[in-house]
């Protein structure tokens, strides 16, 4: 079995691969004042609920956008599987050809998340990401990574607007009856929810005009589940995508 975690702004996926089969997956909360203990007894026990045998674990693979935090984390894994543990970064083989003015300044979800997508589904492709920030990322039949657009995520744009307007309450994140809100938290929904579904479909438009094809469209993310449903454009919901990803270029590098 091969560890796979993607460290993000607010949450760390956790999971388990064999082949090419994921076997569990856990979400945690991102801490930067967590210590390397406290990381390794989350990770313990989230292997001993889904009765994994440590000794089983031939390595781990860790995708970070938190820096401060990388070293933590794998100092954790080390706590209690002992096994090498590969960083995406730069220099890791990928299989992409990544066509950006600086390769390097690419997020390593992003990364994982366009090779997941290129392990699963045939480009060329848009590779959503739903988390803190939303992110679409280009990948042509060539498997060129071209880059891509990254926007305030749903939660991110609930927030800043209470927070910018005084007149306005936090709302919980429901998809809307109508468009047109018959009240405050009806048209706030409508903007967040909505709102951030014509965007992706029109940024969908605007890329496949640049690419001069149509795409394939994929979403991952805590998030998807809201937004995705009321989008325009036919768009596959994949929650194990960057999971996916890090296994392939954990076998590419091991």
């Amino acid at each position: 079995m091969v560890l796979a975690i993607d460290v993000g702004n607010t949450n760390i996926v956790l999971g388990g691969l064999e082949n090419d089969r994921v076997v569990f997956t856990e979400r945690l909360s991102t801490d930067t004042v967590k210590t390397s203990l406290e990381y390794a007894i989350l990770f313990n026990v989230a292997l001993d609920l889904h009765k994994i045998d440590k000794s089983s674990v031939e390595g781990t693979i860790v995708s970070s956008v938190v820096p401060p935090i990388t070293p933590v984390i794998r100092t954790a894994i080390r706590k209690i599987v002992n096994k090498k543990t590969i960083v995406l970064g730069p220099g890791t083989k990928t299989g992409l050809s990544i066509r950006i003015d600086d390769p390097s300044s690419v997020g390593a979800d992003l990364v994982a998340g366009a090779v997941g997508a290129v392990a699963k589904y045939e480009p060329p492709l848009a590779v959503i990401d739903m988390g803190t920030a939303t992110t679409i990322s280009i990948v042509d039949r060539d498997r060129n990574y071209l880059g891509g657009s990254i926007m305030p995520g749903v939660r991110l744009s609930l927030s800043s607007l209470v927070s910018g307007a005084s007149m306005l309450g936090g709302i919980s994140l429901e998809v809307p009856k109508h468009a047109i809100g018959r009240s405050t938290v009806g048209a706030m929904r409508s903007g967040i929810i909505l709102g951030h579904a014509a965007m992706l479909d029109g940024l969908i438009d605007h890329m496949e005009e640049e690419v001069g094809e149509s795409l394939t469209v994929v979403a991952t993310g805590g998030l998807a589940s809201r937004v995705i449903p009321v989008c325009r454009h036919e768009i596959i919901l994949d929650y194990t995508l960057l999971l996916t990803g890090l296994k392939v270029i954990y076998d590419k590098n091991r």
